[in-house]
């Protein structure tokens, strides 16, 4: 996946990829924190600087992780629509690169996990006999304004990022 290049003197060539490393570990930790794998992290931060494709054969070996953890965590990130599978006319693997919109995809998963929040806050408030709840409706109703505050703030979010006047939605791939 790396490409040299000789026109680059070396000490800028390791700086990049110091700073790259540093970039893609930041990622993982920072996944873990938000409750995924860590390796699905390094996977996302590897596909940010480096795009792909590539197979999993090439992302156990840079990642220095096996191939069924590789497999594993692309599904993932595939599934939230951060990496789409590619094919290679003639072979058979799978590769995978960084999906167009992996941000939009994102928000637009967060907005829908919100909405489902929402909607069971509010199937919540219609079931339950909360007469006889003391402060269970505040509380329901509390949670069900927040999920649709962050529904909306997520979808006008989407909108701007739609907008061409704010073009880092694609910048580099």
């Amino acid at each position: 996946m790396n490409t040299p290049q000789s026109n680059v003197p070396a000490a800028a060539r390791a700086a990049a990829e110091a700073a790259a490393e540093e970039f893609i570990e930041g990622m993982g930790l920072t996944a873990e924190a938000d409750g995924l794998p860590r390796i699905a992290g390094r996977m996302w931060g590897l596909f940010v600087i480096e795009g792909g494709p590539c197979s999993f054969a090439e992302l156990a070996e840079r990642l220095q992780v096996s191939r069924g953890s590789i497999s594993t965590n692309a599904r993932l990130l595939r599934d939230f629509g951060i990496l789409e599978r590619v094919s290679r006319p003639g072979d058979r693997q799978d590769y995978y690169r960084l999906a167009e919109n992996p941000y939009g995809a994102l928000l637009h998963g967060y907005a829908d996990r919100m909405r489902a929040k929402q909607r069971n806050a509010e199937r919540a408030i219609s079931a339950l006999p909360l007469q006889h709840m003391p402060g269970v409706r505040q509380r329901l109703e509390s949670m069900q304004q927040f999920h649709q505050s962050a529904v909306e703030a997520t979808e006008a979010l989407i909108a701007k990022l739609r907008d061409p006047a704010h073009p880092h939605q694609q910048d580099d791939q």
